[in-house]
């Protein structure tokens, strides 16, 4: 099989494409780097508190999703159980 230039195969091969350890952990900023994206926030914009109550929208979400599905499937089930009236 012969790669063209621009294939995904002529591609896959390029020493230009970022390692997997900077894909998931990002590059090393250095400390003068780190000062200039400095930037400040208000009260829940971000941060512990933030993430926290990101966490708590996701849990009450889980739980409204899993009982609203518990209620149809019940639903379902009672109109299925019953002999249709002919």
């Amino acid at each position: 099989m012969i790669a063209m230039p621009g294939s995904v195969m002529a591609r896959s091969n390029s020493k230009h494409r970022p390692s997997l350890r900077r894909l998931l952990l990002g590059r090393r900023l250095s400390p003068e780097e780190k000062e200039r994206r400095r930037f400040y926030l208000l009260p829940g914009m971000g941060g512990r508190a933030y993430f926290r109550k990101q966490r708590r929208i996701r849990l009450a979400a889980l739980a409204v999703g899993l009982v609203v599905s518990a209620l149809v499937a019940l639903l379902l089930w009672i109109l299925n159980s019953q002999p249709f009236p002919r």
